[in-house]
């Protein structure tokens, strides 16, 4: 099998009134065995990062008191650390493959802070044409498509990101066409971790371990037909047919449909002089671009290996369609709004993060940021489904999230 590098749903519709009840009366009744000013510190150093002033946390202990918690919350998440600190830390890991708190600042860790920050509808961090960049620094060189120098100056110089970071249209600074740009899988920092090498897979695995908190094993679904699986899988690993039909059929046979979205994106660096691709850049096919090793649109690397099995799928476009709708993955909670089929990375992300699963798998991401610890009884299991709810509510507001889960840890 080709190495990667690659409950039942919950349910949206009771909002409004009935969530933030749910929610008031589940903050109101959490462990709270701390006297209200330990709470406001409590809740200060997890959001921010760093420890309150006595000004600031007599405000939130009062505002506490008055079960104003919610507010309390917001007031910690004032604090420049909060994006300096939290939210780039919340991210960072998301942006390689080692999964990595300490990588370098980069495009994809800015434009997810600066969502952040703006309350911009997280669902458009998988399609939307966004990038978040510093703008007026001084001392700090713009941005490049060919490398990361403008966003690791930033970091290295200390630089406030709560306050410089200004959104753009990726298009406009990046280059890629408005249809090209799906939210951070197309900025450079993704591209080098997960388009570098390979056979484009590896976004599609780390998109679903990042967003949907689920890596490829947990959609394994060998009920599916394998029509999609490309070429370069052999039906025979090791000389065994059973291991293809009873194991990588049953991740291939979804994720080759849904990573045919990215066929016409590569990482392109020079091999030679930069190894590691440093300075290498995202690279989109448009139309009339012809890759001449497949004669099309499709860059090489998706048609790589094809005498592994000759009779396998031979990828010719973009189009993708979502084999998960279909059997045990429809606990994804997909929407019935969308098709569950397109042409390109846009759409395919917008199938993603409409999913009840994306909506849960941010805020079990925050809990654990948050409480640092991952739910573990009844209790946490109904606060993630009510934060969830209002987070689809909010608009898909981050920093509902955060609010939410840091009035529900307060007292532990």
């Amino acid at each position: 099998m080709q190495a990667f590098r690659t409950h039942k749903p919950i349910s949206f519709r009771k909002q409004g009134t009935l969530i933030a009840s749910a929610i008031a009366l589940s903050l109101l009744s959490s462990a709270a065995l701390a006297d209200s000013l330990s709470q406001a510190k409590r809740m200060h150093d997890r959001l921010a990062g760093v420890p309150g002033s006595q000004a600031t946390l007599n405000e939130m202990a009062n505002l506490i008191d008055q079960g104003q918690i919610k507010e309390a919350a917001y007031i910690a998440m004032q604090a420049p650390s909060f994006y300096n600190v939290t939210v780039k830390n919340w991210v960072t890991p998301w942006t390689n493959e080692e999964a990595d708190i300490f990588a370098a600042l980069n495009d994809y860790t800015a434009t997810v802070i600066g969502m952040v920050r703006d309350d911009v509808d997280f669902r458009l961090v998988l399609s939307g044409d966004i990038i978040y960049t510093a703008q007026g620094v001084s001392g700090i060189p713009g941005y490049s498509v060919d490398n990361n120098a403008h966003y690791e100056a930033l970091e290295n110089n200390g630089i406030d990101l709560s306050t410089a970071l200004v959104q753009s249209s990726q298009s406009s600074v990046t280059g890629l066409p408005v249809e090209a740009t799906a939210g951070v899988m197309t900025t450079r920092g993704a591209a080098k971790s997960f388009f570098k090498d390979g056979t484009n897979r590896a976004m599609l695995r780390f998109t679903l371990m990042n967003h949907l908190c689920a890596d490829l094993e947990a959609f394994k679904d060998t009920s599916l037909p394998p029509d999609r699986i490309r070429q370069d899988l052999s039906r025979s690993p090791g000389g065994d047919s059973r291991i293809f039909a009873n194991s990588c059929t049953g991740c291939h046979n979804g994720m080759d449909p849904l990573a045919q979205a990215y066929a016409y994106y590569e990482y392109q660096y020079n091999v030679d002089s930069d190894p590691e691709g440093q300075n290498g850049r995202i690279t989109y096919n448009g139309p009339g671009q012809i890759d001449p090793q497949t004669n099309s649109r499709v860059t090489a690397k998706h048609q790589i290996n094809a005498n592994n099995f000759s009779f396998g799928y031979i990828i010719t476009d973009d189009r993708w369609d979502n084999y998960w709708r279909e059997g045990i993955n429809q606990t994804v909670g997909w929407s019935d709004q969308l098709s569950g089929f397109g042409y390109g990375a846009k759409s395919m992300g917008e199938e993603l993060a409409n999913s009840e699963k994306f909506a849960q798998c941010q805020v079990t991401k925050v809990f654990e940021n948050v409480c640092l610890r991952s739910p573990q009884d009844s209790s946490d299991r109904a606060q993630i489904s009510a934060i969830t709810n209002n987070f689809v509510a909010s608009n898909y507001s981050v920093k509902e999230v955060f609010a939410d889960t840091a009035s529900y840890c307060r007292g532990e």
